[in-house]
């Protein structure tokens, strides 16, 4: 059963046990309406349960990126290794696009070089990501659109530009490299 078909199943028992609950006197019009009113009170219920979670969660990767680099050294490592092992990985096999995950890539690249107090030249991200120039730069818009890369411009050098993760996107990083709290 998927997400959606268990989703289903929940909220028909959950409308099938608010209508058992509502008082069975009220003409079905009322009835239904009572239901609605029930309904609506959960789903403000668990939106501010997920944004609590939420909440909790941003706060949890902040605490995180406020450590002393020394602390937190270990993220950029980490993230280091794993964008290694993808490089082997498609070395090995000999196929850079068997393995393709640009948006990755560039994500895991950014991190690196933003925890080494680097900064990286778009044209750089693009050799990263493991894709010719073209796709690496649309999958660069298309972060940028999502809020996770910025770009700004090299003040020295007006054919230049620079790109690195947004500290909304650092505080994913931070998170998805942090351990479990599950």
């Amino acid at each position: 059963m998927n997400w959606t078909e268990r989703g289903s199943d929940a909220l028909a028992s959950t409308m099938a046990r608010l209508w058992k609950e509502a008082d069975a006197a009220l003409p079905p019009d009322q009835r239904l309406k009572a239901v609605a009113q029930s309904l609506s009170t959960l789903a403000q219920e668990l939106e501010a349960a997920v944004d609590s979670a939420r909440e909790q969660r941003a706060n949890e990767a902040s605490s995180l990126m406020l450590r002393p680099p020394h602390e937190r050294a270990d993220y950029g490592e980490m993230a280091q290794r794993l964008y290694r092992d993808r490089r082997r990985r498609a070395e090995i096999f000999a196929d850079e696009t068997l393995f393709g995950e640009p948006a990755w890539d560039i994500l895991l690249d950014l991190f690196v070089s933003g925890e080494k107090g680097k900064r990286v030249a778009v044209t750089s991200a693009c050799i990263g990501s493991g894709v010719p120039s073209t796709t690496a730069l649309r999958w660069l818009n298309v972060l940028e659109m999502r809020g996770l890369v910025e770009r700004e411009d090299d003040n020295n050098d007006a054919r230049r530009s620079f790109v690195r993760l947004t500290p909304k996107a650092r505080l994913q990083m931070a998170e998805y490299f942090s351990p479990s709290q599950g």
